[in-house]
């Protein structure tokens, strides 16, 4: 699968892990081989100028996803017992992720992790959102939340990058994206 990811943000960013982390998440989802998908840093007012196009939200956000040939939600895409690349998906363009590094580092420092913890996060919930998870209701964020949880931390430790703290629901850590509808 392909992650790719451009920094147009100007803060530096370690772009390859954010590539590898969004293979790993997608291959641990086992979603198709041949998927792609792209992860766009940006600075605040590039964000600002897509929150308000998209959300009609004014200011800059964390995260924003915009999913393209994929449609359906978590429950009808992803079979945990399937072998990697079953599932019902061809090879697609997911979409795109996109992160504001500034609103991030705001944020790693209300959360107690670094910048790059909370990239690592925010790009795991953008291609959550890709794929059909979103955290309207109590139990889907919930769902949601733990998911991006396991997956990071996972990442993490397999990957020499970790430990992380991986907020989840209620616990004051939350990720604000609207991304996928309200605040998380």
């Amino acid at each position: 699968m392909s992650v790719e990811v451009n920094n147009e943000s100007g803060v530096e960013v370690d772009e390859a892990a954010l590539a590898e982390l969004g293979r790993f998440a997608l291959d641990a989802l086992r979603i198709d081989p041949l998927a792609d998908v792209s992860v766009l840093l940006v600075d605040p007012d590039t964000m600002a100028a897509l929150h308000q196009q998209w959300m009609d939200i004014p200011g800059p956000t964390d995260v924003m996803a915009f999913p393209m040939d994929a449609a359906e939600g978590p429950s009808e895409r992803f079979d945990p017992s399937a072998p990697p690349g079953t599932d019902d998906d061809a090879a697609a363009m997911l979409g795109d992720v996109v992160l504001c590094p500034a609103v991030a580092a705001d944020q790693a420092t209300s959360a107690g992790h670094s910048t790059e913890a909370e990239l690592h996060l925010l790009c795991t919930h953008g291609i959550l959102h890709l794929l059909g998870y979103d955290h309207a209701e109590a139990d889907d964020e919930r769902e949601m939340f733990e998911l991006q949880a396991r997956l990071v931390a996972e990442w993490a430790r397999t990957s020499g990058r970790g430990p992380i703290r991986a907020p989840l629901p209620g616990t004051g850590g939350e990720i604000r994206d609207t991304a996928g509808g309200r605040r998380g």
